[in-house]
């Protein structure tokens, strides 16, 4: 609230996005004469009514902020007829066409995983208490009860695939928005209408980013949210899952499935299509260090600014076993992550595609499978949930 979201939204309505106005619907469904505000009045007294009959939204304000039983009791009414509308929003935007949510609570209600990309206008507390008390008119002791209310600025870091910070002018945030549509918006767009997955160029190494891990958590909650309880698993793995080691900027995911059949329902692959994960048909299996194939099905990510490898394996087997392996190996094992951060520095510094550099770490993968089987050997390692990095 007073982050500078509204100007946003507005920015991306005129570069010609839908958007679907949440504080606007919240209103329509309590509008004079909606069942929404008879019963609003019902519950909370004839003072939360103005004289012609609208909400007094102040007054209403004042009782259920800083009062959880009121707020849940308030939103008990207004949520069902909120969400039904927005339904019927959401379906008449045309296919082709990028729909923006301007959403103020999703951080709250941890919805995040339900959208393809979540983009948070981002304002210091100090920055949007004196808005709100500037532009909106509040007392100070409301416009700090309101942002007290909300989620703080490390969870909305947490959500966020794009921060716009707003700290600036309102034309410097509109700038920033202009420039994010081509760049990122339109491209995902096309991808997800196409099928399209993003690569990287070249195989580039990138410092270790602390990001990686909570880009991860975003991208994995969107995969629970498109396929459900089908996902038996979901853990971050490969380089980027490992703190301290540089790595492409790609995020690896391991998709555990009871059966590769699950993984091959038009259903899963649908799911996934829709939520910004494309099926790659011609990676199906793995070169195992053992001598066989490891099976696999394997997915993509339609978002320009986050390449994402999914990779889907069945639960216990070979290949879904030595991803979480390798990946607490080198957590644990300084000496041989070191080792494995010199092999990709050499290689990446010779090889032009990320195919290249890809096969040519086979050889030393093949070489570490011995020495990971031994570490997990003496420290009793088994395979289990996602470990923090």
């Amino acid at each position: 609230m007073g982050s500078g979201k509204s100007t946003a939204a507005r920015t991306l309505a005129a570069l010609g996005a839908v958007v679907v106005d949440a504080d606007a619907v919240a209103r329509e469904v309590v509008e004079p004469g909606t069942p929404a505000l008879a019963e609003v009045a019902r519950r909370f007294g004839p003072d939360v009514l103005a004289a012609d009959g609208s909400l007094d939204r102040p007054a209403l304000g004042r009782i259920v902020f800083g009062d959880p039983e009121a707020l849940r009791d308030l939103e008990a009414v207004t949520h069902p007829a909120i969400w039904a509308r927005t339904a019927e929003l959401v379906a008449a935007v045309p296919d082709d066409a990028v729909l923006v949510h301007d959403m103020p609570l999703l951080v709250e209600k941890r919805m995040a995983g339900e959208y393809h990309l979540v983009v948070v206008v981002g304002a210091t507390e100090e920055t949007r208490r004196r808005r709100l008390v500037t532009d909106r008119g509040m007392t100070e002791a409301d416009a700090r009860a309101r942002i007290a209310a909300q989620a703080d600025d490390d969870a909305r870091h947490a959500a966020a695939d794009v921060w716009l910070e707003n700290e600036g002018t309102r034309e410097a945030l509109e700038v920033a928005v202009r420039r994010l549509w081509p760049e990122r918006l339109e491209p995902f767009a096309a991808n997800l209408r196409t099928g399209a997955r993003s690569r990287l160029p070249a195989p580039v190494l990138s410092p270790p980013d602390p990001d990686w891990p909570a880009a991860a958590d975003r991208l994995l909650a969107r995969v629970r949210h498109a396929v459900g309880d089908a996902a038996a698993t979901l853990d971050h793995v490969g380089s980027t899952a490992v703190k301290g080691l540089p790595a492409k900027d790609v995020v690896d995911l391991q998709v555990g499935v009871r059966s590769l059949a699950d993984a091959d329902e038009p259903a899963f692959v649908t799911a996934l299509a829709a939520m910004g994960f494309p099926r790659v048909d011609d990676a199906t299996q793995d070169r195992g260090k053992d001598g066989t194939s490891w099976p696999k099905r394997f997915h993509g990510s339609a978002d320009p600014g986050r390449v994402a490898h999914l990779h889907v394996r069945e639960v216990g087997s070979a290949g879904w076993e030595f991803a979480l392996l390798f990946r607490d190996w080198l957590r644990a094992d300084a000496v041989e992550r070191d080792a494995y951060a010199l092999v990709k520095a050499d290689l990446a510094a010779r090889l032009a595609s990320t195919h290249e550099y890809a096969e040519a770490k086979e050889p030393w993968f093949d070489d570490a499978w011995a020495r990971a089987r031994a570490w997990a050997e003496t420290t009793g390692w088994r395979p289990g949930p996602t470990r923090p990095a």
